[in-house]
């Protein structure tokens, strides 16, 4: 460029510049006659003066909800936080933007680490940053339930203050009213929804619909105690407040929950990062492994140790997963998946997609098909059987075209390693020195330019081979013994290069990892059903501190308790909702019908006192020995809650620390030990033979 067009291009930028200039001064003259100036005063009130990070996150929510990828992750955070920040857009804007920004902040980075670390392995790649991403839904997950968490605890203090108000007011909405007004906590707005609900026109529909929206089990049971005692009055029970007694049962549920989950995050914090860790480590792994013995380069970048390192990868994924699933609590989550019309209804509704899963479903009334919905019910998943078969059969797709790209992908492994390997004629245990390896990477050169002359001839003979590398340049001086050497070298190269294509076996393997695939979905729902089994004590315990509560308030009744069981069952409510349905043709008879579907004795025990109830005798005398042995129970609960712990802890060690030690046994210490004696072997047998 010459000096003359530099000049010129200098003064037009600078025309542009005072141009600028001007009209930003013609401008502001402009407005400051203008009706702009008192506007400006009018704002300086309302708009904060420094920089605010609220004001932040409630800009990139406008701009996350836009950008179509991070849209799904948004919403779904919505859809959790609302059920926290009841009527409240503004928080619920905040977090979900402050959640969403957090998680991007780890995952930015952690994908540029990724791509740097794994860039000349395309394969490890695409895994790392497909698990990065999957990562996300965890973060998001671990923020809203430190959310949940942290309301949990602000219910003690809430209820605590409860019973405060309440001897001042003696008046149950009024004391809900009081308590509630501090604006700066999470409970607070609980509080005030729950004193709306109380004064509202009809309480016990607007209590319902809180039902479905409340955030934890604990809120629901005091705002149902709270109704029943501001409809039928409060009493004296051995001198206390029964309502105050009640508000005091649910307050040590919370604690013991509380310290339960405190326990469970504790114990699996660490078994988290465990069971990914193969993730981070395998790259780095193989560098040091190659490193420091050289000669086991060939297997980490062949296609034996790309199969090894897929496995271990695929057990990482599924053992993450398990371990997640095994730490959830399930408090906000129960309430917040797109059970209405989610991407599995959206495929089942295209009609070819209906007819080819309708195919899949077995017949209603069959022994398959009352398995199956058996099923779905015991792990209280929120799938139908149409959606279930979607997921199955998307899965069989889905494991079926990866399986067979992962084997085209090993075929050119296998291929390339035939390429790029340095080419000696004898193993050896330690390094080649950099004189030896150019040496080698030159016959390997050499030999290549024969691979791709004969590359695809199957019926390429050794003699035609010879005659190949008689005539070359590069052989034009070897000795017969040389070119009897390179013939037998380039032939083995040539066979492996040509045998590396799609076999019918590796189709039969696709098909067997794609019926994996399609069994997939039904193990995951036969692992929830095992968890559940965990937690059956825990949920009658539960039920008894319920019965507790409603046994001495006039007017409730059995069927009033089976609601109420209802409403905070989870483990147990096909068939206590059964019974509620059944309740009004013979009391007797549909509690006797739910006894014969259960066959955990504990809540057998109560389905008998509640018969006893129903004819007999009174319910606070059907339950006395819940009264009169509080205490014992009590601690059996605290008791059960440390068993359960370490149940979820023994099996979470387990499923955690496998992925680790198949990775250090079968990716580091298996092949060092088998490849370094067999090269030991072949290198005695060399020197023996000289």
């Amino acid at each position: 460029m010459s000096n003359q067009t530099i000049y010129i291009m200098m003064g037009v930028i600078g025309g542009v510049f005072i141009l600028i200039l001007l009209a930003y001064f013609l401008i502001s003259k402009k407005m400051q006659k203008s009706e702009y100036k008192k506007i400006q005063k009018l704002q300086q009130g309302t708009k904060a003066k420094s920089f605010s990070m609220e004001i932040l996150y409630q800009k990139l929510y406008v701009t996350y909800i836009r950008i179509p990828f991070i849209k799904r992750y948004i919403l779904k955070l919505r859809r959790r936080l609302e059920i926290i920040n009841i009527d409240d857009e503004y928080n619920t804007r905040k977090d979900a933007s402050k959640i969403l920004t957090k998680a991007l902040v780890i995952l930015i980075p952690a994908i540029i680490f990724s791509i740097l670390l794994t860039h000349s392995n395309y394969l490890m790649m695409f895994i790392v940053l497909i698990f990065e991403l999957f990562m996300v839904d965890t973060l998001i997950d671990g923020s809203v339930n430190k959310i949940d968490d942290n309301l949990l605890k602000q219910q003690v203090e809430f209820f605590s203050e409860i019973r405060h108000a309440y001897h001042e007011f003696n008046m149950v909405e009024e004391a809900i009213y009081q308590v509630s007004q501090d604006d700066e906590l999470d409970i607070s707005r609980q509080g005030e929804k729950i004193y709306e609900i109380l004064i509202s026109d009809d309480p016990e529909t607007e209590l319902e619909k809180y039902y479905d929206i409340a955030p934890n089990s604990y809120l629901k049971e005091f705002a149902g105690v709270s109704y029943l005692t501001k409809e039928f009055g409060d009493r004296k029970v051995d001198g206390a407040s029964l309502y105050l007694k009640n508000v005091d049962n649910i307050t040590q549920e919370m604690q013991l929950e509380i310290l339960k989950r405190d326990k469970l995050n504790y114990v699996f914090q660490s078994l988290s990062f465990i069971s990914i860790a193969p993730i981070i480590l395998l790259e780095p792994l193989k560098n040091w492994a190659i490193s420091n013995f050289s000669f086991v380069e060939s297997w980490y970048v062949g296609k034996v140790g790309t199969i090894v390192q897929i496995l271990i990868l695929l057990i990482t994924v599924v053992a993450y997963v398990l371990v997640r699933r095994l730490k959830d609590n399930g408090s906000t989550g129960m309430n917040t998946k797109n059970t209405e019309n989610p991407w599995q209804q959206k495929l089942y509704s295209k009609k070819i997609i209906k007819k080819i899963v309708d195919l899949f479903i077995p017949k209603e009334g069959t022994k398959d098909y009352r398995k199956t919905k058996e099923l779905l019910k015991q792990s209280a998943s929120h799938l139908k059987m149409e959606w279930l078969y979607v997921n199955r059969i998307a899965f069989c797709l889905i494991a079926f075209v990866i399986s067979l790209f992962l084997f085209i992908q090993l075929h050119h492994i296998a291929i390339n390693l035939v390429y790029t390997e340095p080419t000696t004629d004898y193993d050896l245990v330690g390094g080649l020195s950099e004189k030896d390896k150019k040496k080698a990477m030159q016959v390997t050169e050499e030999d290549n330019v024969f691979l791709d002359r004969f590359r695809g001839k199957l019926d390429t003979t050794k003699d035609q081979l010879r005659y190949a590398i008689e005539n070359s340049k590069y052989y034009e001086e070897a000795t017969e013994d040389e070119i009897k050497v390179a013939t037998e070298r380039i032939y083995e190269k040539l066979q492996t290069v040509n045998s590396e294509y799609m076999k019918w076996f590796e189709i039969l393997i696709a098909f067997v990892i794609a019926l994996l695939g399609y069994m997939a979905p039904m193990w995951i729902l036969h692992f929830q059903v095992i968890i559940r089994q965990l937690e059956m004590e825990d949920e009658v315990m539960q039920f008894q501190t319920i019965i507790l509560m409603l046994m001495r308030i006039e007017r409730v009744n059995v069927e009033i308790i089976l609601e109420w069981l209802e409403r905070y069952s989870n483990i147990f409510k096909e068939p206590i909702t059964k019974c509620v349905n059944n309740y009004e043709a013979g009391a007797w008879q549909a509690l006797e019908d739910m006894k014969s579907e259960i066959a955990y004795q504990p809540l057998i025990r109560i389905v008998e006192s509640l018969q006893a109830a129903v004819e007999k005798i009174p319910i606070k005398d059907a339950f006395d020995e819940l009264d009169s042995e509080r205490d014992y129970y009590r601690e059996k609960r605290k008791e059960s809650n440390e068993r359960l712990i370490k149940r979820k802890a023994m099996i979470g060690k387990g499923i955690g620390f496998a992925p680790m030690v198949c990775m250090f046994v079968g990716y580091l210490i298996v092949p060092l030990v088998f490849i370094g004696l067999t090269s030991m072997s072949s290198s005695f047998s060399s020197m023996s033979n000289m």
